[in-house]
């Protein structure tokens, strides 16, 4: 069926719908990744978010059991160029317009995501409604210009789990059998805050030899630190950073007295509670190639990111060290305060999907965790 994609700002592209019929409404913003589609539309990142993919062909590798970065599909709206009706892929077990349609998922194609894409690069990310109903396109600006902002939201409530679980499941093998394993030993204990969660990130924390316990975005330190972790991992996740203030003020109460590891916005809530501020980027940063330049070594890394707001490097107090900076933009991508035995990056070490540049900071995290324990 028909679809149209209309912006607030009266901007609209029209095209054919191949996900769910009806409207969905969310910021517009655009990845850049050519691969991974499968593990983006199950980021919990994306919540309340139109994604355009840049890479035109999508859907053509369908889609399994193995990609899913959670439960189920995330994104408000999906937006692509060529919809490929067609799948093949030795582990395909489905296209992926029927999973879209049915976790009810308004999708359109036959965009001009080029146009789309330097549109939001000049103008910025703004709301927009993708909607198959045939409503005037007076409505549909008229809609998007009533949703509210992604300032001010905390979207990390609707995306977190309810209740604590324990996670034991490591990495996908590069050689058969392919499927997940469970660990065998670990070394720490580590409790990850669950803001929006990826199923990589935990994989990769077994994977360097920890047990993890999966808690609520909304878990108090003290509840937090009566579990005796050796070690507490900050998730990314949807939403404005500084509305989410009861996470970065259990954050508070967790510095210092155990060694912490954010990402993505985890690092948001690092800056905001070692006293900084955030800021909203203009489009934000969402792909799987973006450079980063770590600062100590003048290393370049190749990353996968996904966030609309940053740290402002003004607002950090001077025993805050900047660790990465972006190439691209220069916006903080890395915190440290040796003091207090806390780091994070701005980006997605897990690489779910993405480069594995970032691997080693995994490695990094044990390591404060093994010397705090001697």
């Amino acid at each position: 069926m028909d679809a149209v994609l209309v912006l607030e700002d009266g901007r609209v592209f029209a095209g054919r719908s191949f996900g769910a019929a009806g409207e969905r409404i969310g910021e517009v913003v655009f990845n850049t990744g050519m691969t991974g589609y499968q593990e983006i539309l199950t980021d919990p990142s994306y919540c309340g978010q139109l994604v355009t993919m840049t890479a035109p062909h999508i859907g053509n590798t369908g889609v399994n059991e193995f990609d899913p970065e959670s439960f189920r599909p995330q994104v408000a709206g999906f937006i692509v160029r060529s919809y490929s009706e067609e799948y093949s892929s030795w582990r395909s077990r489905g296209s992926l317009a029927q999973l879209l349609r049915d976790y009810q998922i308004v999708a359109i194609s036959d965009v001009d995501t080029r146009a789309l894409t330097r549109h939001i690069r000049t103008a910025g990310a703004m709301r927009g409604i993708i909607s198959t109903t045939g409503e005037s396109v007076e409505s549909l600006i008229e809609k998007a210009r009533s949703a509210p902002p992604m300032e001010g939201q905390d979207l990390t409530r609707v995306v977190s789990c309810t209740t604590p679980y324990e996670w034991d499941e490591n990495s996908l093998p590069f050689s058969p059998p392919y499927s997940y394993g469970i660990a065998r030993s670990t070394q720490f204990h580590v409790v990850a805050y669950d803001f929006g969660l990826k199923r990589t990130i935990l994989r990769r924390l077994v994977d360097h030899g920890c047990r993890v316990t999966v808690v609520p975005g909304s878990t108090s330190a003290e509840e937090v630190l009566a579990l005796k972790p050796d070690g507490v991992f900050y998730s990314n996740g949807p939403g404005d950073p500084a509305a989410t203030v009861y996470a970065f003020e259990n954050l508070r109460g967790l510095l210092g007295k155990t060694v912490v590891f954010g990402i993505c916005l985890g690092h948001q809530l690092m800056g905001l509670a070692l006293g900084g501020q955030t800021f909203k980027l203009p489009f934000g940063h969402h792909g799987v190639n973006h450079p980063v330049r770590h600062i100590p070594t003048g290393r370049v890394e190749i990353t996968s990111q996904n966030h609309g707001f940053a740290v402002d490097p003004e607002s950090l107090p001077p025993e805050v060290e900047i660790t990465h900076i972006n190439l691209n933009d220069q916006t903080v991508e890395g915190l440290r305060h040796v003091g207090m035995g806390c780091f994070s990056v701005q980006y997605h070490p897990e690489a779910g999907p993405g480069p594995h540049d970032a691997s080693y900071l995994f490695h990094e995290f044990t390591q404060m965790m093994a010397a705090r324990r001697s």
